[in-house]
């Protein structure tokens, strides 16, 4: 009988009208393909980056590692999952709109009449006092008849917000694991840069013993000391200051994989790893793929559905209202037959005069809506921006990264020829600082323009949206049925 009449009430709301306008995805200026020319190019079906797991295009052990840690101990992450969990149960809340709620409220009692009570109609006056106890269980039922929508429009616009949170909880997975992806690249390539800079001080440490060996042999002046003695210096003190900015880069790892900062160290090693080939979907894909893109219209379709919750407050409500159960003074003949009592009832409220406080709801809900979707809009140009920006830096980066190691070449062919003219007389020793200083410029560069490269190849990735589907959404949500409807 219980599944009878909540299959009843589903029934009911299905063929209700529904206030508002229905749902249509706002239309986006959308490219063709993208501006940045080759080599990079539309991926073809079979190519796609990894879904979820996305790091691992740079087949880098130890970032895997920290990626895994970071998914499942960050601490930003877990407030997201939460706030997904807060709007899955309120959509929940919600959807109990749809069904009617019964309520039972037994109660016992003993109760005394004064022997001065006033008598009743052609009641005889009394003349004594009277003690007697009432048992009764009564059950009430309450019911909104959701003729006009405006539980079903709820519900919509519920199911929409959860889902915008779980895009957004994408979205936050998606920051977090390309900030730990940069930031360890970072980390490497500050690494490569400091052992850059070391091997340059060994170099310049046996510079400095040669000059000493010369100067006590009377061969040059006590200025070519000082003058060596000040370039070792100098490349000490960048040392140390790579060594502190290593130090924050060590520090956000540990925070992003959910570690004290004290508590964890990040082991020195070459930065081996190269840009990898990353493929690229078309531009209309990608308001399928970048999960803010997604979070942004579920928002409009939320949007929507609270124009349709505000037009529906226009028409009247109808409730129906039931109550019945079992009264008697005494327990023995509680279940009697003429121990029963209920009643059945209907009301209608239309509103008629509210001050223009329904009309100024609703122009209240069609600018939120058209808010969102100036957002929705945003959101994908920012989208397209950001992938063009990347390809062009990668391209760029690309490109001076093979001139700069013909510079790197070129520089220490020029050290080599400085330090033999030195050694025959034939320059000053201010050639082979000069000399020293281009060598080593040019190899941090090097190092710094690698770097580069694998930073902008994460944020590729992630202005792709990561592997992501928006597909992956749809189920969120609740939907009428028949086990929520006999639920607490």
């Amino acid at each position: 009988m219980k599944r009878f009449f909540a299959a009843f009430i589903l029934l009911v709301s299905a063929v209700c009208y529904a206030a508002g306008p229905s749902y249509k995805k706002p239309d986006v200026v959308t490219p063709q393909t993208w501006q940045t020319p080759a080599p990079w190019h539309a991926a073809n079906p079979a190519d796609s980056i990894p879904k979820g797991s996305w790091w691992t295009l740079f087949g880098d052990a130890e970032l895997n590692q920290y990626e895994e840690h970071a998914i499942a101990n960050n601490q930003t992450l877990k407030a997201a999952i939460s706030r997904l969990a807060e709007a899955r149960a309120t959509a929940r809340v919600t959807a109990a709109g749809l069904y009617p709620e019964l309520d039972l409220g037994p109660s016992v009692s003993r109760e005394r009449l004064s022997g001065n009570r006033p008598a009743l109609g052609t009641q005889i006056a009394p003349t004594a006092p009277i003690t007697y106890n009432l048992f009764t269980i009564p059950f009430t039922l309450n019911y909104e008849v959701d003729l006009f929508g405006h539980v079903r429009r709820s519900v919509e616009a519920a199911n929409a917000d959860a889902q915008a949170s779980a895009a957004d909880l994408e979205n936050v997975r998606l920051m977090i694991s390309s900030d730990l992806a940069a930031d360890y690249f970072q980390l490497r390539e500050l690494d490569a840069e400091i052992a850059v800079l070391e091997k340059a001080i060994a170099f310049q440490q046996q510079g400095l013993k040669l000059v000493n060996e010369r100067h006590e042999g009377g061969a040059v002046s006590g200025l070519d000391v000082a003058q060596q003695q000040t370039v070792l210096d100098s490349s000490e003190t960048q040392v140390y200051l790579l060594q502190q900015q290593r130090a924050q880069y060590e520090h956000a790892l540990a925070t992003l994989q959910g570690l004290p900062a004290s508590g964890f160290k990040a082991p020195v090693r070459a930065m081996d790893a190269l840009p990898p080939a990353i493929p690229l979907s078309l531009p209309s894909e990608l308001l399928q793929r970048r999960p803010d893109i997604a979070t942004a219209e579920r928002q409009v379709a939320a949007g929507n559905a609270r124009v349709g919750v505000a037009r529906s407050a226009f028409y009247p409500s109808i409730l129906l209202q039931g109550s019945g159960g079992v009264e008697s003074v005494n327990i023995s003949s509680l279940l009697n037959a003429s121990s029963t009592l209920w009643s059945l009832g209907m009301s209608a409220l239309e509103p008629l005069i509210a001050g223009g406080k329904l009309h100024a709801q609703l122009e209240f809900a069609r600018a939120a809506y058209e808010e969102n979707v100036s957002n929705y809009r945003e959101s994908a140009l920012v989208a397209f921006q950001q992938v063009e920006d990347a390809l062009a830096g990668l391209n760029a980066l690309s490109a001076a990264s093979e001139s700069q190691q013909r510079a790197v070449a070129d520089a220490e062919r020029s050290l080599s020829l400085a330090n033999t003219r030195y050694t025959g007389g034939l320059v000053t020793y201010l050639d082979v600082i000069t000399a020293e200083q281009q060598a080593l410029t040019n190899e941090r560069l090097a190092t710094q323009l690698l770097g580069q490269r694998l930073v902008t190849s994460v944020y590729l990735v992630k202005a792709l949206g990561g592997g992501w589907d928006s597909a992956s959404i749809a189920a969120v949500g609740v939907k009428p049925s028949i086990k929520q409807a006999l639920r607490q």
